[in-house]
């Protein structure tokens, strides 16, 4: 049988063949404490009964499992050999009845890389904590099953656990005898059940909603964290938003949240920001904020909270058939989360958000050689793992905030209303949504799909602007160009392709105080290469034309001459805060495409950044400049510019507002461009208290985050490093040590970090994650450079030994970025073509670090070309 990548064809074989009655799960977790003898992994035992309907009686198919050890097995009471049946990832099932009974006791094992039941010891206390994450296809880690989306069945968990540990899964629980027994689930898949046991810190609340019909809706709600990180804990805020949320999504979708309580556990040692298990949402403990944040920290907590409530419907409710329509639940998540943040909670301005930080992702994504469209072709669940993309998330709900524009958006609610009511429980493909959303809009939708879900590539408008002799607009045109795709190895998905799109063009100029505002603007279709905007001819000349005002349409928006002037003078003057995010979105992907010089776009952050309002705009500009200087400068400027953004940021940090969250912005973003010793100086001064900046507050988080660069170059040594852990004993700080030991720059330093990382995998997917981070330090080009050649050589034997997870994170995380050169696109070039058949996901992550080194050389190029100015 093959192994553990299980193939679309595969799984819809299977799917012809079983049909799933129910799964009862009994686990025993006390494995979890004490000591572990044996020099195998730590494991725990699995008992799964299973109950499936076969369509062909006689036939044969299988069941997953990824365990070290099956103990017995029996089918339909007949008792099965495991060493014939069991190779590890799978079991045989052969001469299946009509209805069947799988019986199998397995000891699994405990993962610390992030996949399955993750066990984490707290170095703080000792407690141990467990969760479980599956999606795609992890749950057969923790019990045997049938590991795809369609598949769908109740479920009831028994969980044996240590004793004064709470146990938590989809359903209410109940505890006697030293066992859980939770209520059985509704039909689910099997990436989504959950368990999650320890010593947690739990918080209630309840949520209460008088239905239509008259009926009493009531939500026990429950919120959980490492008793560690209770202290830091806003339950009530998590509360609030969670509300808000619930009240929103009862009045638009017309469908009461069906799966009873509502537990949300931020648990360590997360891989992702959070997964959307019915009844058991999971986050990343990060959520969970040690030290001041900004807004944008709250906002995007906010947002995720309320992205993960979307897919009780989008995703749980209904869910997509395989993983090519992963976007019918992420896509729809994504855009669910910025809607109702804005709709119901105070972060009304999240659409400023959305235009700038989200869209960023999918713009980067789409222009990469492994863009696809949004209905992408999932071979595979290595292709699965991958597409939890900027596209799949970011694109998808841009194109869907377009939808809403284009058939309005009652039609569009009024359809997803009908899709909860026709899909409950089941599973669905792309053609099951646009039916009804042509049912309710009573446009054609397949044109719309075509154009958008099913191709790949962003397009570009650019505005061009006649005069006529009166000074005034004589014509307004559009023009729209395909998508762009550069010489690569192997062709870009998809093709380049014209798309309709519903713009706003807006026409901007300064008033007599000096500001820059609208006064002219303009809703049209723009189908083609050249659209006329007819409605603005005559309107007074502009000087600056934005083609997409109010981010309706998903697009790389270009300037004329006209308008990229005004910019470079007077983008500060903009008032509006969603029109100025859209220009700097604008500028920083025309850095990106080698039209916009580096030094330029940081002459820009620098000049109008401190006057920037929105903090989470300023944060995305800090690392937007950040990134333009490491990877976009040229490298025979680059140190002079490095030091001219380090004062910059260090003249901003003293004139923001005392105690403001810009003031901690800017402290951050002066910390990570410390070029200088006077800057070194500071830095070493705001941790040891002889230096001050009026109003900062310097707490533990803050402390690292100075520490870090410290390290990076030289000054704070392993012994400041060890002072600081033991002022900060902490899983948090332990991760921080970890990151900031990795960054010193010294050979053996990195010797051993390679080794840790890439020989070895004793460290968890946390400490992997924070050695990558420090190790890859943009200010070491020379003495990172030798593990050019130990990368290439390393990375296929990583990808096939390691998990999934840690297998990414390796290969994204340690690719030589920062050799910045012709000869490291060459040896990229050489990998790729003596590894033709290395695993094709494995390849795409290559091939997307290349396009990135490729991009980043063009606008080398494009900088130094404009340093003789």
């Amino acid at each position: 049988m093959p192994g553990e990548n299980l193939t679309r064809e595969e799984a819809r074989e299977r799917a012809a063949l079983l049909s799933v009655d129910g799964y009862e799960v009994s686990l025993d977790l006390r494995s979890a404490v004490g000591e572990h003898s044996g020099g195998g992994p730590r494991t725990f035992r699995s008992v799964t009964t299973v109950r499936f309907r076969c369509a062909e009686p006689g036939a044969s198919s299988f069941a997953d499992l990824i365990a070290p050890s099956v103990t017995a097995l029996s089918l339909n009471g007949r008792d099965l050999d495991p060493g014939r049946v069991f190779d590890g990832s799978r079991i045989l099932l052969e001469d299946l009845a009509a209805d069947n009974e799988l019986v199998v006791d397995a000891q699994c094992a405990y993962s610390r890389t992030g996949e399955g039941m993750h066990r984490f010891v707290d170095p703080e206390d000792g407690e141990v904590y467990l969760y479980t994450q599956y999606e795609p296809a992890d749950s057969r880690r923790v019990f045997a099953n049938f590991e795809q989306p369609d598949l769908k069945a109740p479920y009831r968990f028994e969980v044996r656990a240590p004793e004064g540990w709470t146990v938590w899964s989809n359903g209410a629980g109940e505890s006697a005898d030293g066992v859980w027994r939770f209520a059985e689930t509704k039909p689910i898949s099997t990436y989504i059940t959950c368990v999650v046991a320890g010593p947690y810190h739990y918080v209630t609340d309840s949520y209460e909603r008088v239905l239509e019909d008259g009926t009493r809706l009531e939500i026990p709600l429950g919120a959980m964290c490492r008793k560690g990180l209770a202290p830091h804990f806003d339950a009530d805020d998590v509360f609030l938003v969670t509300k808000q949320g619930l009240d929103f999504f009862h009045d638009h979708f017309d469908y009461p949240y069906p799966f009873g309580k509502y537990d949300q556990a931020f648990v360590p040692e997360y891989n992702l920001g959070a997964m959307e298990n019915p009844g058991m949402v999971t986050f990343r403990e990060e959520f969970i904020f040690r030290g001041k944040v900004t807004r944008a920290s709250y906002e995007g907590r906010a947002n995720v909270i309320l992205h993960e409530m979307a897919h009780m419907w989008f995703g749980d409710l209904v869910t997509m058939e395989w993983w090519d329509d992963l976007w019918l639940k992420e896509s729809f998540a994504d855009f669910m989360g910025a809607f109702s943040l804005v709709g119901a909670t105070r972060f009304t301005d999240g659409w400023i958000t959305f235009a700038n930080r989200r869209k960023a992702w999918a713009y980067r994504a789409d222009q990469l050689p492994s863009t696809h469209p949004i209905t992408a072709d999932i071979r595979d669940l290595q292709d699965a793992k991958l597409n939890f993309d900027g596209i799949t998330y970011a694109k998808g709900a841009s194109v869907l905030k377009q939808l809403v524009a284009y058939v309005g958006q009652d039609a569009f609610l009024e359809g997803a209303r009908r899709y909860f009511k026709r899909h409950a429980y089941g599973n669905t493909r792309l053609g099951d949504l646009l039916s009804v959303l042509e049912e309710t809009s009573g446009r054609d939708m397949a044109a719309w799909s075509r154009a958008w879900l099913q191709t790949a590539g962003v397009n570009s408008l650019t505005p061009q602007v006649l005069l006529g002799a009166d000074g005034r607009i004589d014509e307004l045109t559009v023009l729209q160009e395909a998508a762009a795709v550069p010489d690569q190895p192997t062709p870009s998905a998809g093709h380049p392709e014209l798309r309709p799109h519903r713009v706003a063009v807006g026409l901007y100029r300064r008033t007599d105080s000096g500001t820059l505002e609208r006064y002219a603007q303009a809703e049209t279709d723009v189908d083609g290469a050249r659209t006329v905007v007819a409605e603005l001819a005559g309107a007074d000349a502009p000087e600056l034309v934005l083609v997409n005002d109010d981010d309706l349409t998903y697009c790389k928006t270009r300037f004329d001459d006209t308008s990229l002037a005004a910019l470079r003078e007077h983008l500060g003057a903009l008032t509006d805060p969603l029109a100025r995010a859209l220009c700097w979105s604008a500028l920083w992907n025309m850095t990106r495409d080698a039209l916009l010089p580096a030094r330029d776009f940081v002459d820009l952050v620098l000049r109008f950044a401190g006057r920037e309002s929105d903090i989470g705009v300023l944060q995305m500009l800090h690392a937007w400049a950040e990134s333009a200087l490491v990877h976009y400068a040229a490298p025979a400027g680059r140190a002079e510019l490095g030091v001219e953004l380090a004062r910059g940021a260090r003249r901003e940090l003293h004139d923001a507002e005392p105690g403001s969250e810009h003031q901690l912005a800017w402290a951050r973003f002066f910390a990570r461009s410390a070029a200088e010793p006077a800057d070194f100086d500071l830095l070493t001064g705001l941790l040891d208290g002889t230096s001050a900046v009026e109003g900062l507050a310097v707490d533990q988080e803050l402390r690292w985050a100075f520490l870090e660069p410290l390290a990076a170059h030289g000054v704070a040594d392993e012994k400041v490093l060890d002072a600081e852990l033991a002022r900060d004993d902490t899983a948090s700080g332990k991760r921080h040590q970890v990151r900031c030991l990795a960054a010193r720059p010294s050979a053996a330093v990195k010797a051993q970090c390679w080794a840790q990382v890439v020989e070895s995998d004793a460290l968890s997917n946390a400490l992997v994650e924070a050695t990558i981070s420090g190790f890859a330090q943009s200010s070491q080009r020379e003495l990172l450079a030798p593990y050019t050649e130990k990368y290439f050589a390393a990375i296929e034997r990583v990808w096939t030994g390691r998990s999934i997870q840690i297998g990414m994170d390796v290969v994204r995380g340690l690719f030589p970025s920062h050799q910045d050169s012709q000869e490291t696109l060459d040896a990229t070039d050489a990998w790729l073509t003596s590894h033709e058949d290395a695993a094709p996901a494995l390849r795409r992550l290559v091939l997307e670090s290349r396009d990135d080194l490729a991009r980043a050389l063009r606008g080398q190029a494009c900088d130094e070309a404009a340093a003789g100015r």
